[in-house]
């Protein structure tokens, strides 16, 4: 028995007959299975021979009336699609950048019987226990590193990003580092006008880091700049007295992504 028809088999042994009147003239669940499963597979990146990395974060998009319909049993729904996903993963060979989600949203640009699937590759976060960020501390920091919708505080002198258990900010993606890079901050006056003293600098990476979208070693910050590292990407944000300090920097070009220090 197939994947498809054992997860089938399966939903239609723990639902109610009201589940499958529901599903009658509308979008199938092991139709919603058989699109995740495809996007999977066609969003799949090699990490080695033997493995790949694929998205973790699915959003099933469906029309108002079978979102409706499908509302009551969303939960069980989307526990046995994970399921599905899981046992999908495993005969591949996939790794998942962090833990599986499934949700459904109402779009009213579709029609009944018609939905889409859209994934995102998301790592799971964590700072170290004398880093957890709190609102008080984003609001007075200086610096703010944005991962995965998450806003963490940075004082000097800095941050240590990796997927080891000694780094700062811990992320869990297979193409980062145990100690991947370090965000440095250099404690300054909200009135010196100088270069804004934020830079990152890679740790000798395996795979390397990549700011505004440029393989660089090391690399001066401003506001807005963005840091890949793996299949990860961070946003900086720099409170407004630093942005100032940025743009009165003398000798500064118009052109930072790359820009040594």
């Amino acid at each position: 028995m197939g994947l498809l028809q054992r997860f089938e088999s399966r939903l239609e042994q723990i639902v109610s007959g009201a589940f499958a009147k529901a599903f009658r003239s509308a979008v199938q669940p092991v139709e919603v299975a058989a699109a995740l499963q495809r996007e999977v597979d066609n969003t799949a990146q090699i990490l080695s021979r033997n493995r790949r990395l694929v998205p973790n974060q699915f959003h099933v998009e469906l029309s108002p009336a079978d979102h409706a319909r499908l509302s009551p049993y969303s939960s069980t729904l989307a526990q046995e699609l994970t399921e599905m996903l899981r046992e999908h993963a495993h005969d591949q060979a996939y790794v998942f950048t962090g833990p599986v989600s499934i949700v459904f949203d109402e779009r009213d640009d579709l029609t009944t019987g018609r939905f889409r699937v859209r994934s995102a590759a998301l790592a799971k976060v964590t700072p170290s226990a004398e880093r957890t960020p709190t609102d008080t501390a984003v609001r007075r920091a200086e610096v703010v590193l944005e991962v995965n919708g998450m806003r963490h505080p940075i004082e000097a002198p800095g941050m240590v990003v990796g997927r080891g258990a000694d780094a700062d900010l811990r992320i869990n993606d297979p193409g980062v580092s145990r100690r991947h890079a370090e965000i440095r901050v250099h404690a300054r006056a909200p009135d010196d006008l100088g270069d804004t003293g934020v830079s990152v600098v890679d740790l000798g990476s395996t795979n390397g880091m990549f700011v505004n979208d440029r393989r660089v070693e090391r690399a001066a910050l401003r506001d807005g700049d963005t840091i890949k590292v793996g299949h990860t990407v961070m946003t900086v944000h720099l409170a407004s007295w630093v942005r100032g300090a940025a743009r009165s920097a003398p000798g500064r070009s118009g052109s930072w992504g790359g820009s040594g220090v």
